[in-house]
């Protein structure tokens, strides 16, 4: 990822407007910023959420409340709680998330 042109700045996360998204089941509340080509959100994942696709898109992705799984389309099955990570690359390994309890995820793509 290469990070150019943009300026020092800060982000109050509560001004930036809501977008929903719906899962196979539940749904996920963004909060997104771009810079240039660097996506930042902060995203709510409700309980029961499904993602209804896998992605391929690669992210760093940190647990911030809740728990997170995310299951990769080889089968393997990773949970993130507060505080845990994890990063993948573009067209790597598509992957899906889902939460029985909710989630708050900061994420970069």
């Amino acid at each position: 990822m290469q990070m150019s042109d943009i300026p020092f700045g800060t982000t109050d996360w509560s001004m930036v407007e809501t977008t929903e998204h719906k899962g196979e089941t539940g749904s996920a509340s963004w909060r997104t910023r771009q810079f240039g080509p660097v996506r930042v959100r902060m995203v709510e994942y409700t309980p029961g959420y499904l993602a209804d696709h896998w992605c391929v898109k690669g992210h760093v992705l940190l647990c911030l409340e809740g728990e997170l799984t995310t299951e990769l389309a080889d089968g393997r099955v990773f949970v993130l709680k507060p505080g845990m990570s994890y990063q993948v690359a573009d067209n790597a390994e598509p992957h899906r998330s889902s939460t029985k309890i909710g989630a708050r995820l900061f994420i970069v793509d």
